[in-house]
C-alpha cells in the first residue's frame, strides 16, 4: 500500500470506473476497488529481490504516443 493514501482513499479513488469498466457497470465499484486493489498489492510484493526498488509511473510516463489523444 502507498504511504501516501489511506486505504479508504485508495478505494474511493480506484471505485470510480474506467471507460472500458463503465461500459459493463459494476454492482459495487467499492467492492470491486477493494479486490483489484488487494491483487495489485499482492503482485507488487512477491518474489521481489531484497534489494528491488519499486517505481510507480504511469502510463504517460512509460510510453511514447505514437499519435496525439484524442
Amino acid at each position: 500500500m502507498s504511504d501516501e493514501h489511506s486505504e479508504p482513499d485508495r478505494v474511493e479513488t480506484r471505485s470510480h470506473l474506467l471507460p472500458e469498466e463503465a461500459v459493463v457497470g459494476s454492482d459495487d465499484p467499492e467492492a470491486q476497488a477493494e479486490a483489484i486493489l488487494t491483487e495489485s498489492d499482492d503482485r507488487e510484493d512477491r518474489n521481489m529481490a531484497p534489494d528491488t526498488v519499486l517505481e510507480h509511473r504511469t502510463s504517460d510516463q512509460t510510453v511514447t504516443p505514437s499519435e496525439p489523444p484524442d
